[in-house]
């Protein structure tokens, strides 16, 4: 068996921690995956995994060799399939991930547009409020909200949002509109558990706030609608209430005292300067069109 398919075995096992899985993944017999493996570690001369009855781990040699093997394996199949030409035209189907209510507001459109301009590809979108590992989950280009972590890859800054307190005209005509944060301890507050993780809120100059809420939702879409409704203040980003802002169901306070700098928004893809050109062109077409949205900037 030549290196690149032993390699290739490996990896797989690397990834599903299990010989029997990844024979089934590969096509192969289980004898087969095993014999790959083991002639691996007798050609480098050391053991990559530890292997028990009931688990398969990386070694911290077998951990090391894992990164360079996926390192070498993505730029075999880049240069094949830039030979092939598919680096040159999009094609396949395309992943995309961005926070729940960013993607259906904004995303998703970008992604009709896109598939309107190459009929020949399909998408598939993953719409969640999580940090979402791209390289695990299969996705091409992740739009990310917030500061990011050093990552390796490809990151275009597209535009920013603000995190706002807002409420309802209804409901600051019956309770005032709070001039400083720390008034806001006189205030019903709704917050969302997938946003809301410390119980302090903080501001410009280093100011902080601890929220005692008396709602909490696992949605935004929920918390936004009882702001609306009047019965409580709540915090969300900007973009998130932007429609509510416009036709005046909303208004936001205590703007002189939101944090700064606001949080920018980044296009994110993992294949660098081998990027294929489905990933290349949805990148483009995207960073346009978040960039110019008014809401986004």
């Amino acid at each position: 068996m030549d290196r690149w398919q032993a390699m290739r075995i490996f990896v797989r096992v690397a990834e599903t921690e299990s010989f029997a899985e990844s024979a089934r993944d590969l096509h192969m017999s289980a004898p087969a995956v095993t014999r790959a493996v083991a002639g691996l570690e007798e050609t480098i001369g050391t053991r990559l995994f530890v292997r028990t009855t009931r688990s398969v781990k990386l070694t911290e040699g077998g951990a090391r060799y894992f990164e360079d093997c996926r390192r070498i394996l993505t730029d075999i199949t880049e240069a094949e399939a830039a030979a092939a030409g598919s680096y040159a035209k999009p094609s396949g189907t395309l992943s995309v991930t961005a926070p729940a209510l960013f993607g259906q507001l904004f995303v998703l459109p970008i992604v009709t547009e896109y598939l309107d301009a190459h009929p020949t590809m399909a998408a598939r979108t993953f719409f969640v409020d999580r940090s979402v590992n791209i390289i695990e989950e299969g996705i091409d280009v992740a739009v990310r909200i917030g500061n990011l972590a050093d990552s390796g890859f490809v990151a275009t800054k597209a535009g920013s949002v603000r995190r706002v307190i807002c409420g309802a005209p209804s409901y600051f005509a019956k309770h005032g509109i709070p001039k400083t944060p720390d008034d806001l301890k006189g205030h019903r507050i709704a917050v969302s558990t997938s946003a809301w993780a410390s119980p302090e809120w903080r501001f410009a100059r280093e100011e902080r706030v601890t929220i005692h809420p008396a709602l909490q939702s696992n949605t935004n879409e929920a918390v936004i609608a009882t702001a609306k409704s009047g019965w409580a203040l709540t915090r969300v980003l900007h973009y998130q209430v932007g429609q509510a802002l416009l036709d005046g169901h909303l208004q936001v306070v205590l703007s002189e005292f939101e944090e700064s700098p606001p949080l920018p928004i980044y296009v994110i893809y993992p294949e660098g300067r081998h990027a294929p050109a489905k990933v290349r062109a949805f990148t483009d077409i995207a960073v346009a069109r978040l960039r110019g949205n008014r809401l986004l900037n």
